[in-house]
């Protein structure tokens, strides 16, 4: 994230002496990514960030492969999902790699009885269907339907929802979460041809800071591992901090689509991108305007990348019999474009009310039990006329 960003109170110079108005010091914490090359933020602590109590229940999560090398179109249908209280237990990992976890949510209650760390991946979280707040130790960020949610690797978090209907698309990723480089001049100030900027992040705000010592249960995500940690201070417990690592928010409604005389290739919606896939925004639009455009996409083969869509609403124009909260995986070795009839159909129309988010990974994906669970059975077939 290339933008500098700051709360609450810190010391001019780093790595100084911080004193509290009542006497002692505050603990400065280095929050960094990759080594220290990649972006970081200096936090000043009430307490030691490092006093673990105790390690209690340590378990696997990792996902359970139902089909590992894959050739198949697969139609997964996301509502299906079965909600769950727990906010962990309702994440369900739907297709892996090497390099991400993609999955679905479903939680019914907000995240209060402990605090949760990935300490293996970035996360990008999107709001389908929910409103509320991101608690994090470097600030809160409010978020409703459309939002998504960029948290780094190592960041502690809860998570509020002032509703009961909560539905999430989420991925974990290895290699951090950027915004295109094509869309940032050298410094990293977005660029007059981005369909965003830097006013339409949500930038965290409301710094907590608690001064409270007791028992304190933080679940880390680590090698595909939960593992309890108890704390032995409150992990909100930041009295300032500044830098360029920290969550964020950036709303889908506010991508604005790039449009052409004749139909755009998928990296127009372009929207983030790590070193192993890119995630995409398809958003309501004004169709080409060439006299003879044909405003379906074309035909194209999937050489170098796994393509996963999760729908989200409106109309998709390119496919038949598309519902809210659908995931489509089209793998890499099969070419695969409209449905029959939805070329022909799209010859004329001004524009699409379309929503979804796409994500194309460099790698194949595997296909997990729980996404087999949801499977349609016969999207493989549904180009055949």
């Amino acid at each position: 994230m290339p933008l500098y960003h700051k709360l609450g109170d810190f010391p001019q110079k780093r790595h100084t002496q911080f004193e509290k108005p009542n006497g002692g010091f505050y603990y400065e914490q280095l929050f960094g990514t990759e080594g220290f090359h990649g972006h970081s933020s200096l936090s000043y602590h009430v307490h030691r960030p490092t006093q673990v109590k105790e390690i209690l229940n340590s378990y696997s999560v990792e996902p359970k492969i139902a089909i590992g090398k894959n050739i198949k179109s697969l139609l997964f249908k996301g509502f299906e999902l079965k909600p769950e209280n727990d906010f962990l237990d309702s994440r369900k990992a739907m297709m892996v790699n090497k390099d991400c976890i993609i999955g679905l949510a479903a939680p019914k209650e907000s995240l209060r009885n402990y605090f949760y760390k990935n300490a293996d991946a970035d996360e990008m979280l999107f709001i389908h269907k929910g409103k509320g707040k991101l608690r994090t130790m470097l600030g809160n960020i409010p978020f409703e339907y459309g939002d998504y949610l960029i948290i780094p690797r190592g960041i502690i978090y809860q998570i509020e929802f002032e509703t009961e209907e909560n539905r999430l698309f989420y991925v974990e990723s290895y290699s951090p979460f950027y915004t295109p480089k094509r869309y940032k001049n050298q410094s990293g100030q977005h660029l007059e041809h981005s369909p965003f900027c830097e006013r339409d992040f949500i930038l965290p705000n409301e710094l907590e800071t608690h001064d409270e010592k007791g028992d304190f249960l933080i679940k880390i995500k680590k090698e595909g591992m939960i593992h309890e940690v108890v704390y032995a201070t409150h992990p909100f417990d930041v009295v300032g901090w500044d830098g360029y690592n920290f969550p964020y928010g950036f709303s889908i409604h506010n991508f604005e689509p790039i449009t052409g005389r004749v139909h755009q290739p998928p990296p127009v919606h372009q929207t983030f991108e790590t070193a192993t896939f890119v995630v995409c925004s398809f958003c309501p639009r004004l169709y080409d305007y060439h006299p003879k455009a044909i405003p379906a996409p074309y035909n194209h083969s999937n050489i170098d990348s796994d393509e996963v869509l999760y729908y989200v609403d409106g109309d998709f124009m390119s496919r038949n019999n598309i519902e809210q909260g659908h995931i489509t995986l089209h793998p890499k070795g099969i070419p695969h474009g409209p449905a029959p009839g939805a070329m022909e159909r799209s010859i004329g129309h001004k524009e699409t009310l379309e929503l979804a988010v796409m994500v194309d990974t460099f790698r194949p994906l595997m296909v997990t039990e729980e996404a087999m669970g949801l499977d349609d059975g016969q999207y493989y077939k549904s180009w055949t006329e």
